[in-house]
């Protein structure tokens, strides 16, 4: 079977319009979370972290778009245009399109909103996207809660193993909305301070959004300098609940089991683990648990939701970016706000930025409705 990796990529975000801008500031341990008041969100101050629209306006007027697009498919064109264009891949019918979100345009549902209602239908934002670009092949859209992200790469995999595509373009896609800060306070979820994931004086999420884009590809040519290779990834439901994961950790703990064995090595051999880490009490333990379990507590951990807060469908693909960069740049990103560990079992959280020589790392997820992923990346240029 031949290898398959993750190469070009792009993140759009509060730090701006490449992968570059998020990982540099990251390095230097700043956080894109901003207080905020916007009463037509939420009825009270928040924390989050958003894009400009004015900065949007004029990256998506480069491109030339000829209709109104909606904010969050500009938001994934700018991403996109920047990885395809860098790969100089032509868009052939062995050319795939995978998008991840769990709630696409569900802001023109808004009373304020000037698109029509049917743009929230996940097949239209994908018939956008494919047609803007001339995808030949129409548009997947993975809505898996908030696991799309990781889980998409890993279904990416899976096409150019079974000969379907020899490269697949990943891009992933939330906004922050009233429909969604409204579930999340719903929960008494939200913070009202940025998040500490993993710390005992964590007191909840924060959303954030962004945009992010990345190939899969098994052609060898067509790598960047912080490409990785894909060496394994699993998905599984531990169906425990509607909303909240496993005590047991055991979806988790099944998918990076699963994980392992297709990388055939051990829990011995990841350098470095990238998290959930949502700064939820049920979310951070049940993860504590399943690392545990898997023989993961000394291993180096983080979570980047301190940097990005939580960005929902599109979290596992951009948090995947950021660890290859970490890769590339044998460098530890620090666990944004962490003080004290405050669940029940070891972790080996990073509390701050620090060098170190990394060769793989562990990428993790879980979700609504009980869905969890891993996938296990390893880098290509020493």
């Amino acid at each position: 079977m031949s290898k398959v990796f993750v190469s070009y990529n792009n993140i759009v975000s509060a730090y701006g319009l490449n992968s570059n801008a998020a990982v540099s500031q990251i390095e230097k341990e700043v956080s894109s979370l901003k207080h905020t008041v916007d009463e037509g969100i939420l009825p009270y101050p928040f924390f989050t972290s958003r894009l400009e629209n004015k900065r949007i306006s004029e990256a998506f007027e480069q491109l030339k778009a000829s209709e109104a697009f909606t904010r969050l498919e500009q938001l994934m064109t700018i991403s996109l245009s920047k990885v395809i264009a860098e790969s100089g891949i032509k868009l052939n019918k062995r050319v795939g399109l995978i998008i991840s979100t769990t709630k696409g345009n569900i802001d023109v549902l808004e009373e304020t909103s000037p698109h029509p209602k049917e743009r929230s239908y996940l097949s239209v934002l994908g018939a956008q996207v494919k047609s803007f670009f001339g995808f030949q092949n129409d548009a997947l859209i993975l809505s898996n809660a908030c696991v799309s992200g990781v889980l998409a790469i890993a279904v990416a995999k899976r096409f150019i193993a079974q000969g379907a595509y020899d490269h697949v373009f990943v891009v992933g896609g939330d906004l922050v909305t009233k429909f969604i800060l409204s579930g999340f306070n719903a929960f008494q979820a939200l913070s009202n301070e940025p998040c500490r994931p993993y710390c005992k004086t964590r007191t909840g999420i924060n959303i954030g959004e962004v945009a992010a884009c990345a190939l899969v590809t098994n052609d060898e040519n067509k790598l960047a300098k912080e490409a990785v290779e894909i060496l394994g990834a699993s998905s599984c439901n531990d169906a425990n609940h509607i909303s909240g994961p496993s005590r047991t950790g055991e979806g988790l703990y099944q998918s990076i089991q699963t994980a392992l064995h297709q990388a055939k090595i051990s829990a011995a051999d990841i350098d470095h683990v990238s998290g959930h880490g949502t700064a939820t009490q049920f979310n951070d333990e049940m993860e504590s648990i399943a690392f545990n379990r898997t023989g993961l507590k000394d291993v180096p951990m983080n979570s980047l939701k301190g940097y990005f807060g939580h960005t929902l469908g599109a979290s596992g693909l951009l948090e995947t970016i950021v660890g290859m960069h970490s890769l590339h740049r044998n460098t530890l990103f620090a666990n944004k706000g962490y003080l004290e560990l405050g669940v029940s079992k070891p972790l080996n959280i990073i509390k701050r930025t620090t060098p170190a020589t990394l060769r793989t790392f562990l990428k993790t997820a879980s979700g609504f409705g009980g869905c969890n992923t891993a996938a296990i990346f390893k880098k290509v240029c020493e």
